[in-house]
């Protein structure tokens, strides 16, 4: 199995079955994502630096505008997507085996999380997994400690408070907060 492979089948939402092929692969691959995180995350590097170790990581050339203050967790890394001028603060973890995609101008704020996969329900089978892709839209903001839970879409210029917890759509223009997140305000 190829990375491209295995993304694609995991952006489609397919099943990923306890010590199946595409289980085995996901896991061999976290081992490359824990070594390159470790010199992401191991001492002091220039801004240029940070962007080649996270071209590394994510498998493509991230724009010159893209910032990143480690330190940084992903568990795969080759499935994350990210555009022009996005900044990723301190202390985030990115679980984007089923896919991570930020647009242009997003802002993630500190030790904000981003899942892509949940466990299957089925006590007996509690070791497979759903992935789902996560998608924010052009200048999203991410307030510092949100969660955005597997399948969200987020809309351009939406607001993700600070702490709160994101397990449905966010319209375009709006600011949530909460657990469960619920839109407070419009961005007019």
């Amino acid at each position: 199995m190829t990375f491209e492979e295995y993304n694609a089948m995991a952006v489609r939402g397919e099943y990923i079955g306890s010590g199946s092929e595409r289980h085995i692969f996901m896991h061999s691959a976290a081992q490359r994502a824990i070594e390159i995180t470790g010199r992401i995350n191991g001492g002091y590097h220039s801004p240029a630096e940070l962007r080649a170790l996270f071209s590394e990581l994510v498998g493509q050339k991230v724009d010159e505008g893209f910032g990143l203050f480690p330190p940084f967790y992903t568990d795969y890394g080759r499935n994350i997507r990210v555009g022009k001028r996005v900044f990723i603060n301190s202390g985030c973890c990115f679980q984007d085996q089923g896919g991570i995609e930020l647009g242009d101008g997003c802002l993630i704020g500190h030790q904000v999380v981003i899942a892509t996969l949940n466990h299957d329900l089925d006590p007996n089978k509690r070791g497979s997994m759903i992935p789902a892709k996560v998608t924010l839209g052009k200048n999203v903001w991410v307030g510092a400690h949100a969660t955005i839970l597997p399948g969200v879409k987020i809309g351009d210029n939406a607001v993700i408070a600070a702490g709160a917890v994101v397990s449905r759509d966010v319209p375009e223009n709006t600011v949530v907060a909460g657990v469960p997140a619920r839109v407070i305000k419009r961005i007019v």
